[in-house]
């Protein structure tokens, strides 16, 4: 495929046989979190840019509307198939990994599209940000019902159920999250500027993003890599979930923006986060919001399967249907 022998994706390839051969190939955390960070500054700016130029739309309004239901719908899909197979904490904890969105997933897809000239709005970025929190907010909510479900059959003595965690914390932790104050800041910064600064900031936003993408994706493969073990004696169950739950997912995206007339280069970036799934906020979140889940399991399925496939193979199949099926 085309999309193997862009550098970007063979800079994660690189990464990946690095770690399967146990070099001493590392990426310091600084400067991973360096890279992530100017990915998101960088797509915000893109992104605020766009929406000066374009101004906001029935279109626009449309797909970050769908964005939305997709945020909500695809974490109560993922539980209540995946409580039958394990723990609910553990379907909760999924479920909210498939349901939020991996943003370096995201910017690659900005770049593929951008490469070969597929005309996409800026303004999904935003689309990017809002996924982010509600699938979140549902796991939560599911696993404080099933806390307080344990608490009733137990039959405390002391008639308290164990203690919830509380939804304030949990938003003001998803909306204050650094990667999202950045990128939702950098898209305001585009909008505001207008068409001066991202003439000022295209050497910073434009020129140097394809280079930073292919070294954060570098890091990203010595990641991927090393979580693989991982994934060792998991369920055949859970291994298929995070190879079809993000196709049908995408698929939904799709028959979405089909409706509603959206068009290609959009939609391939609506599929895109919707087979996504992030390893990076939600863990940070579930971590304490959710303790009780097993975090090797949604961790490991995520960065170990569901990121590779898109990166490799996801995205130009998804860009593929959505020009087909779809107007430019």
């Amino acid at each position: 495929m085309i999309n193997l022998i862009d550098p970007a994706i063979l800079f994660f390839i690189l990464g990946m046989v690095a770690g399967l051969l146990k070099s001493n190939l590392e990426i310091p955390p600084q400067i991973s979190r360096f890279l992530s960070l100017y990915l998101l500054m960088a797509l915000g700016l893109k992104g605020g840019f766009a929406l000066a130029h374009s101004g906001i739309t029935i279109e626009i309004t449309t797909s970050l509307g769908i964005a939305i239901v997709m945020s909500i719908v695809v974490p109560f899909l993922g539980y209540f198939f995946l409580k039958r197979f394990v723990s609910g904490y553990d379907a909760a904890g999924i479920a909210a990994t498939y349901g939020s969105v991996s943003a370096v997933t995201f910017v690659t897809t900005v770049q593929y599209l951008e490469a070969r000239e597929i005309v996409f709005g800026g303004y999904m970025a935003a689309a990017m940000a809002l996924m982010e929190s509600p699938a979140i907010i549902v796991a939560v909510v599911l696993a404080n019902i099933i806390r307080r479900s344990e608490a009733n059959q137990l039959k405390i003595m002391s008639g308290k159920p164990p203690k919830s965690i509380s939804m304030l914390k949990i938003l003001h932790e998803s909306f204050t999250d650094g990667g999202q104050v950045l990128l939702l800041g950098a898209m305001v910064v585009g909008i505001i500027s207008g068409a001066a600064g991202e003439h000022a900031m295209q050497p910073f936003s434009g020129d140097l993003f394809k280079g930073m993408l292919a070294f954060f994706l570098l890091d990203m493969g010595l990641m991927t890599s090393r979580n693989l073990p991982e994934l060792r004696n998991r369920s055949p169950i859970l291994l298929g979930y995070a190879i079809v739950a993000p196709v049908l997912h995408a698929a939904m995206a799709l028959g979405l923006a089909w409706v509603f007339g959206i068009a290609s280069g959009d939609a391939t970036l609506l599929m895109v986060l919707a087979a996504s799934a992030s390893y990076i906020a939600v863990p940070a979140v579930l971590r304490f919001a959710i303790p009780e889940a097993n975090s090797s399991i949604y961790f490991g399925l995520s960065l170990g399967i569901t990121f590779p496939i898109n990166i490799l193979f996801g995205i130009p199949i998804y860009s593929a249907i959505a020009s087909h099926l779809l107007k430019p």
